[in-house]
Parts: C-alpha cells; structure tokens; sequence
C-alpha cells in the first residue's frame, strides 16, 4: 500500500538540503515499498500561491491541511535550519485585526490589510495549530506535525548525528534523529535506505 509522507527541508538554492530531497524523491519511484511524497517547496509552488493575495497564513494553514493527511512527515535538518526564519514575521498578533500585511510573493499591489479578521484564538487540543503565529515555516510543520501524533522522522544532511544543528524547538529529538548518508562500498556517500524504510514502517 502506497503511503504519503510530508517533507519539510531548507529549499535555498545556494544552501539548502535539496541532495536529500532529490534521493528521498528517487526512492519514492520504488515499485516495492510505494511512496507518494509531498514538500513545503510543492505547497509553496502550487496552487495556493497562485493566488496573488496569497499570505503567510495561507500556506501554513496549506502546511496543516497537506500534514494531516500524511502518514509520516520527514524533517531534514542541515546546518542552516536553526537559523532560517522564513514564515515568521507577522504583524496580527501584535498589531492586531486591520494591520498591513505583504502578499507571500510581494505582488504589485504592495501591503493589503489582513485577511483574519476578530479576535484569534488558542486553537483547542484536536484543532490544527493556528496559522497567525510567528513560528518560520519549519517550526510551523514541525508543531503542526506534533500536535497531530504524526510519525515524525528527523534526519541530518549528514554523514554523522550532528545534535547542534537541531533547532530549540526539536529538543528531545537528539537521540531520534539520525545522518540521512552513509558510507558506501566505494568510499562515497549513499542515503540510508534501510533506516528512511524501518522509519516509515515498512519493516
């Protein structure tokens, strides 16, 4: 049976974790051990940003409603991610209903007035995280991930368990996450098949 599992990596062209993403991707070709994968970059990319007045809060709530019906979420940690704050700036909560807000792609038309109008709420514990916070959009998926009880995978784009890479808000996940490459017969580094493989339940 075909499962679908999230992934959430730092796309940057320059320095981001694409090499992971590209193997997981390859894998996901299997015949045996099918995988349907979906990221933060196709989220991004796809249909809700298409839309001109697309925000922040549309793509996490995307994030949210992409992770719920997701059978694992696989967070990719390099040595960047604690950094990365992509996501997180957002003026609702300390401004309020009718604060000026950026479209996600900062379309002609400038800052538009907030789309989330009353009051915002603590969401109760079986309502997905709310999409009007400050978390960057790794914390988001990784909260959203949480709360939900997803089987959640953490691997470092690395040969070695690289724990100082883990941003605050994945303490506890040191002895869980794991180098996503090992080395190979030849010398060089191939991904860590059987672990993604045991991870995602299919051992």
């Amino acid at each position: 049976m075909s499962k679908r599992v999230y992934i959430s990596a730092d796309y940057s062209e320059a320095d981001g974790d694409r090499d992971v993403i590209d193997v997981l991707y390859n894998w996901g070709k299997d015949n045996y051990h099918k995988v349907n994968y979906v990221d933060t970059a196709e989220v991004v990319s796809g249909s809700v940003s298409d839309d001109p007045d697309c925000r922040f809060c549309d793509l996490k709530k995307e994030f949210n409603d992409q992770i719920n019906i997701s059978s694992a979420v696989i967070f990719v940690i390099g040595d960047k991610t604690a950094t990365r704050t992509a996501g997180s700036f957002c003026r609702r909560i300390d401004e309020g209903a009718g604060c000026s807000c950026t479209p996600y792609k900062q379309n002609s038309s400038g800052q538009t007035i907030c789309k989330i109008w009353g009051e915002t709420h603590t969401p109760a514990a079986n309502e997905d995280l709310g999409r009007i916070n400050k978390f960057s959009f790794i914390e988001h998926e990784f909260r959203q991930a949480e709360k939900k009880n997803k089987n959640i995978v953490v691997v470092y784009n690395s040969l070695h368990k690289q724990p100082g890479w883990l941003p605050s808000y994945m303490s506890g996940y040191e002895d869980i996450a794991q180098p996503f490459w090992i080395k190979n017969s030849w010398g060089g580094r191939s991904g860590n098949y059987d672990f993604i493989k045991k991870a995602l339940g299919y051992e």
